[in-house]
């Protein structure tokens, strides 16, 4: 009995599981993270990592790189969740907006462009907002830095040639804004020539300017870009006739009457 309890004490039993994972030595976590961000140069919390056991042995080059890089990868990483985080503040105002709640809506649109100054929705309507309380130096302000963002958007330049017309007035302020306002409706028609009320509002200020000739020439192209719509061509017989243009005047009526009695003779064929 003696022998056989000593034998159950010490015979075939199974071995002990070792149940922790043994813990890496530095320079190992270093081999494995330095193989790791060679297939994932991205992994952020790998760099973050490594900088800081190439610091703990020493190597302080290689930790400077490995933290540069991790510094301009947080940087990086804040300005996109800025550029999100502005857009939904974007959205909000605009949601605002939308249910009339102006002076909730402002707010909205200047947080969004203090995340992020590029924010092309809250400069548009930060622009407008300004402009409908008559703020027009304000609204002057946010529509140009809309228009250095987008130099060919016929829309922006409506918008401030629109603003410049109204500080041109000297119950408004003391600018003299009228040459800018024409040069931005006529980038609007160079973007967008079918664009009648910038060529309707070049026409009204060609003839404050007194220049006829270009109030003429902006109608003419209006009709030529516009065929079918008989306010462009209303516009310019009275174009003709103040320029005392009889002649073209009745030829352009009788244009008019002549397509838009083709058109309504089509439209009864059909």
């Amino acid at each position: 009995m003696e022998e056989q309890k000593v034998m159950s004490e010490t015979g075939g039993g199974a071995p002990e599981v070792e149940t922790e994972e043994r813990q890496l030595s530095p320079d190992e976590e270093i081999a494995g993270l330095e193989k790791l961000l060679s297939e994932e140069p991205d992994d952020f919390q790998a760099r973050c990592r490594l900088g800081e056991l190439y610091f703990g042995k020493g190597r302080l080059d290689d930790a400077l790189t490995e933290v540069k890089k991790a510094v301009e990868m947080a940087e990086g990483l804040r300005t996109e969740m800025d550029r999100s985080l502005a857009m939904y503040y974007s959205n909000l105002g605009t949601i605002y907006g939308t249910k009339g709640m102006m002076d909730d809506a402002r707010p909205q649109f200047e947080r969004a462009l203090d995340l992020n100054r590029y924010d092309i929705l809250s400069l548009f309507n930060l622009g407008r907002l300004h402009r409908d309380k008559k703020e027009y130096m304000q609204a002057k302000d946010y529509f140009e830095r809309l228009i250095e963002l987008t130099p060919e958007d016929p829309i922006a330049w409506y918008n401030i040639a629109a603003v410049y017309e109204e500080l041109d007035n000297p119950q408004i302020s003391d600018y003299n804004t009228l040459d800018m306002a024409t040069q931005a409706y006529m980038k609007v028609l160079e973007f967008d020539p079918t664009h009648m009320e910038s060529s309707f509002k070049l026409m009204d200020i060609a003839f404050i300017l007194k220049k006829p000739d270009m109030a003429v020439k902006v109608m003419e192209e209006a009709v030529e870009h516009n065929p079918d719509e008989p306010l462009a061509y209303y516009n310019l017989i009275n174009t003709y006739e103040k320029c005392k243009m009889f002649e073209q005047a009745e030829a352009t009526r009788q244009r008019l009457k002549q397509r838009f009695a083709k058109r309504t003779r089509e439209g009864s064929k059909a």
